[in-house]
């Protein structure tokens, strides 16, 4: 077989296994867009535009980012192996103590606090090698693989293959630590300098090209993924981070590794970004619905709980419920700096009007899920085949 050097080149090492050495970017020769990537490089573009025109009509965008922003951790985890749902983190959340969490529930939140500090931190530091490191850091603290080194990039050889692989087998070998620097030091130009390339284009190669690299020793699929929504909010394409590929990334696990094969064995780009642009028209439209879809449920449950109550905490539990779906009393009350008695009331009040559901069986330390909101976010994802 023939292997292109568009993309890098394998470089021989001296204890005998090759690694492979990125290529500047943009690719060479350019990409070639044909009438099939015009057509959704068009409809991604349209795509992502309504969804952030709807993301700017929210009233409040807690209403839906807060319990989204999770199901991306959630799913972009998983892929990395996790078992949580978004329901255990959630759980989670209501435990006061939070002592002795799991280690799948701890990489879910850290993905959700690296978001936030992410996009918190492009105010102050652009997009840049440093920033990488410290989502790095956020993402690994606490969780397994904080002994790699978290927040640096790494000094050693590593690779990626089945369980058991060593570097004579492995399905991918990053480049040397030597090679790794000018191989980051040329991305982190191309990072600020895209050229004439479209912007999801150039947010899609830059994930691959990240994934070639491969510069940590744990966690790089979970920071490249952030760098997609990263990009596209530094660049001005959103306003708010609601746009994940992770859903989608995660139900074409297959193609998705294949896509990132064929780059760096036949410099196939082309390939990579249809599949990129068919994630991002897939995502940006369902992420859509479900905006849609929530800001719906919030107009017909304030009219049904104005209908049956005239208590002011009302319309404030329900906020509460849209970035805090499975809640306690406790909490609840808490939040709204009442008695535990008018919490237990209001609660109560809203499981009868069947907005909330007891998810716990027990008299104490009960829990409440509202579930007609989550099922929003509970849509399967599309078959493999889609």
């Amino acid at each position: 077989m023939t292997v292109s050097t568009r993309a890098g080149r394998y470089i021989s090492q001296p204890t005998g296994y090759r690694s492979f050495v990125p290529t500047p970017l943009p690719p060479d020769p350019p990409l070639q867009f044909d009438a099939e990537l015009v057509m959704l490089l068009s409809r991604a573009d349209h795509a992502v535009g309504r969804l952030d025109g709807v993301s700017r009509i929210v009233p409040n965008p807690n209403l839906f980012v807060a319990t989204y922003v999770r199901k991306e951790a959630v799913l972009s985890s998983q892929i990395e192996g996790t078992r949580s749902t978004l329901d255990d983190v959630l759980l989670h959340e209501t435990d006061h103590a939070q002592r002795g969490l799991p280690d799948d529930i701890i990489e879910v939140t850290n993905y959700v606090r690296a978001l936030h500090y992410g996009l918190q931190r492009l105010d102050t530091l652009p997009l840049s090698l440093r920033l990488i490191r410290e989502l790095h850091a956020a993402l690994m603290q606490g969780v397994r693989g904080q002994e790699k080194t978290p927040g640096e990039f790494r000094s050693s050889q590593n690779w990626i293959g089945q369980p058991g692989a060593t570097l004579s087998n492995a399905i991918y070998v990053p480049p040397a630590p030597a090679d790794m620097w000018q191989a980051l030091d040329r991305f982190e130009r191309f990072l600020h300098e895209p050229g004439d390339l479209p912007l999801l284009v150039h947010a899609g190669i830059t994930h691959a090209h990240f994934e070639m690299i491969h510069p940590f020793l744990d966690g790089n699929g979970r920071v490249g993924r952030l760098l997609i929504t990263l990009l596209l909010c530094t660049h001005g394409l959103l306003r708010l981070p609601v746009l994940y590929l992770s859903q989608f990334l995660n139900d074409n696990r297959p193609e998705y590794y294949e896509r990132l094969t064929a780059i760096h064995r036949r410099g196939d780009w082309e390939g990579w970004v249809r599949f990129f642009l068919r994630g991002v028209l897939q995502t940006a439209d369902d992420a859509t619905q479900i905006a849609q879809d929530v800001l719906h449920l919030h107009t017909e449950h304030l009219a049904l709980i104005r209908s049956h109550t005239t208590s002011p905490n009302a319309p404030i539990l329900l906020e509460y419920l849209f970035t805090q779906p499975i809640v306690d009393t406790n909490g609840a009350r808490d939040h709204l700096g009442v008695s535990f008695q008018t919490a237990d009331t209001l609660i109560r009040q809203f499981a009868s009007l069947g907005l909330l559901d007891e998810i716990t069986g027990g008299q104490r330390s009960r829990k409440f899920r509202y579930s007609p909101y989550l099922r929003l976010f509970d849509r399967p994802g599309p078959s493999e085949d889609a």
